[in-house]
């Protein structure tokens, strides 16, 4: 599979509740150049030093775990960076914010990291001039870093209704605003028309292009499971319901993965089939393992229209013994869904 040079497409660790461990970012190196995919971006929302704590640097073992998945994904030729969520900085940016921004951009220019995206999602939104204060603090990070490959999520990144009733009213043409004012070669994230979207087709695509004045960068929230009700199932199925988008519709398309990382690979096979060739069904069977998904395939509709409450918990009980003697760890990943371990973070106000 072939993908056009300046189109980013791949996964966007940036879900709520529990994260993927070290080892588990490492091997998804591999795992995206056999599906073909070129783009990881981490930005967990569990990470405290992307988001209210973004001003402190990370402790030194982290760090250098940041520092070896840079090194790893820049073997593997496979776009790399971080998502950093400069929590509410708009309502006050002055000339100590603005100096405080660039020592964390100036410590995670050290990652030598091709990509960096600024986050204005899930924060407060009530703010009259609210595009000219995030355009400015993007444009100052394109000033310190202008080789690097700039992605920008707004504040409402959706037409969903939902994001105003958790957020605030969203200002008059923010999105007309924002599209003017940020840097040429930023790329604006965009969901779909819900935070969750079922499908993203063209038609749904070219109202918001007309409002920035640019294509979009799709953050598509499938096969995501951190929210209130979502993570009561598991999506294990491919991908599907969006259009291969032409680039001037879409610059890119990244899926945010589940909270179980193995379990998401279906779902990324689906995103490599709609922007290239039929994936080889090889690799699921190699990394999550031959029995456990034979067993997938056979429970995966129980687990994504009945889910844990539907199936009950004797039900549950019965399923995790029996994923729990399997071997590997995606059996690990469903046997502990079912047992309750993937808790609900209520940080997580979208569903």
């Amino acid at each position: 599979m072939t993908l056009p040079s300046n189109r980013l497409c791949g996964v966007i660790e940036g879900f709520y509740g529990r994260s993927w461990s070290f080892d588990t970012r490492l091997a998804y190196a591999g795992y995206l150049v056999r599906l073909g995919l070129n783009t990881c971006l981490y930005c967990p929302k569990s990470d405290p030093f992307l988001r209210k704590r973004w001003r402190e640097h990370w402790p030194r073992q982290q760090w250098q775990q940041l520092l070896d998945l840079a090194a790893a994904y820049r073997h593997a030729q496979v776009n790399w960076g971080v998502g950093l969520s400069p929590y509410a900085l708009y309502r006050d940016y002055g000339p100590i914010q603005r100096q405080q921004l660039r020592d964390k951009v100036d410590r995670l220019a050290e990652l030598e990291a091709p990509l960096l995206a600024i986050l204005f999602d899930d924060m407060p939104g009530d703010v009259a001039d609210l595009a000219q204060r995030q355009a400015e603090i993007v444009a100052d990070v394109t000033h310190w870093l202008p080789a690097v490959h700039l992605l920008v999520c707004p504040t409402y990144y959706s037409f969903d209704p939902v994001l105003a009733r958790h957020f605030g009213a969203m200002p008059d043409g923010y999105w007309q605003q924002l599209g003017a004012l940020l840097p040429a070669g930023a790329e604006v994230f965009w969901t779909g028309n819900r935070v969750c979207s079922e499908t993203i087709r063209a038609g749904d695509i070219r109202d918001i292009v007309a409002l920035l004045g640019r294509p979009v960068l799709l953050w598509d929230n499938y096969p995501v499971n951190d929210g209130a009700v979502r993570s009561n199932f598991l999506y294990c199925h491919e991908l599907t319901g969006r259009d291969c988008l032409p680039d001037n519709l879409v610059s890119g398309h990244l899926c945010n993965p589940m909270n179980q990382a193995l379990l998401s690979l279906p779902a990324l096979v689906g995103l490599a089939t709609l922007y290239g060739d039929r994936c080889d069904s090889a690799l699921l069977e190699e990394v999550l393992g031959e029995s456990t998904w034979r067993h997938l395939r056979r429970d995966r509709e129980l687990f994504e229209q009945e889910g844990l409450s539907g199936l009950g918990p004797q039900r549950c009980r019965q399923l995790a013994a029996h994923y729990r003697a399997l071997s590997g760890e995606a059996a690990a990943e469903v046997a502990g869904w079912l047992g309750g371990e993937y808790a609900f973070d209520p940080a997580c106000l979208t569903d």
